[in-house]
């Protein structure tokens, strides 16, 4: 198994490039026009490496292809996919930092090396696919969990339940990625979620 985590931001003359990036969030106004949200590492002094995100505005001249190359529609893409991204050099100041984007490759899902989180279900919001866990000895410490497609959901004999059969209150066990992107309270994807 690697330890992926977003890829790397790399400028190339007047474009830029994001290898393995991860995409946190998709609008996408109609099958011409949209934006995503991407997240990416950044190396920084002593080695350590935070994660920023960046809005790729999406137009009719972007790009979009599947893992095998073909196009693909601006609108099938979800929050969860890894993507290479190639986008203008010009980035607004905002935060986060908005480029137009030229093309974007959907990659196959990396393995990534899991971590395991124990804790009880604050909130679910089961329109927009997440839920919040705090740590059951720190209320303080919450996080944000996305629910993708590829989600799973078991009860605690390791049975297939559906998303909505969990409830706020609930102590679950939740595998999701090695990553976190730099919100309050921050935010992951989740693979697994078994009740405890």
């Amino acid at each position: 198994m690697s330890n992926e985590v977003p890829g790397t931001m790399v400028q190339q003359g007047n474009t830029m490039r994001i290898n393995n990036g991860f995409i946190e969030e998709v609008s996408c106004f109609n099958n011409s026009n949209g934006f995503i949200l991407v997240s990416y590492s950044v190396r920084e002094r002593n080695n350590i490496t935070s994660i920023q995100t960046i809005r790729l505005n999406l137009n009719r001249n972007t790009v979009v292809i599947n893992t095998n190359g073909r196009n693909m529609c601006l609108c099938c893409l979800r929050a969860g996919m890894w993507i290479n991204a190639v986008f203008s050099s010009r980035m607004t100041r905002s935060i986060p930092p908005q480029a137009n984007a030229f093309l974007i490759a959907v990659r196959r899902n990396p393995q990534p090396s899991p971590s395991v989180t124990t804790g009880r279900i604050t909130l679910i919001d089961f329109d927009n696919n997440f839920l919040y866990t705090e740590n059951p000895n720190n209320r303080n410490n919450q996080t944000k969990f996305i629910i993708t497609n590829t989600t799973t959901f078991t009860n605690r004999f390791g049975l297939p339940i559906r998303f909505r059969d969990l409830w706020p209150g609930q102590l679950v066990r939740i595998t999701h990625a090695n990553f976190q992107a730099p919100s309050i309270p921050p935010q992951t994807t989740a693979f697994n979620i078994q009740q405890l």
